[in-house]
């Protein structure tokens, strides 16, 4: 299940270790997220765990540190719902750069699966829960392991 214009992937990952990030706040989405990334890790083969945060402002530097003790691949899921100050946009910008960051930093790819939300309803439709209309925690376990996969052919060469 996936948005409109979303490739849909058949992934292999087979030897392939993924660590799933994941936070804390909006737990309902979150962990709808968590199910489907989980779905798309144990029907391709990798060996994968998950590792809960608190928010989605520290998805950066748990995925840095999953990363430098030799995953191949992260998935970072939270959930930013817009309030009434700017907050939403200062942890929208430093989870999004952070993220970008970590997957340039380190070489290796980090699926990203943080909603940006105006409400709840948003978060509801695109976690991949029954009635969801897209599954963002699919997709960034999907994207994960084929840049995994595409990464390795290249260095290969």
């Amino acid at each position: 299940m996936s948005g409109a214009g979303s490739p849909e992937l058949t992934v292999d990952g087979t030897g392939l270790t993924v660590v799933i990030v994941a936070g804390r706040w909006h737990d309902v989405i979150t962990d709808g997220l968590i199910a489907g990334a989980t779905r798309v890790l144990e029907a391709s083969g990798a060996t994968y765990s998950l590792v809960r945060v608190p928010g989605s402002f520290e998805l950066p530097v748990a995925c840095k540190v999953a990363l430098d003790n030799g995953a191949d691949a992260v998935v970072a899921l939270g959930v930013i719902i817009r309030g009434g100050t700017p907050h939403f946009e200062y942890v929208s910008a430093a989870a999004t750069d952070g993220l970008t960051r970590v997957a340039l930093d380190a070489g290796k790819p980090v699926g990203f699966g943080v909603l940006t939300l105006d409400d709840e309803q948003q978060g509801l439709d695109r976690a991949g829960l029954p009635g969801s209309k897209e599954d963002k925690g699919e997709e960034a376990a999907s994207a994960a392991i084929a840049t995994a996969r595409l990464l390795r052919e290249l260095a290969s060469r």
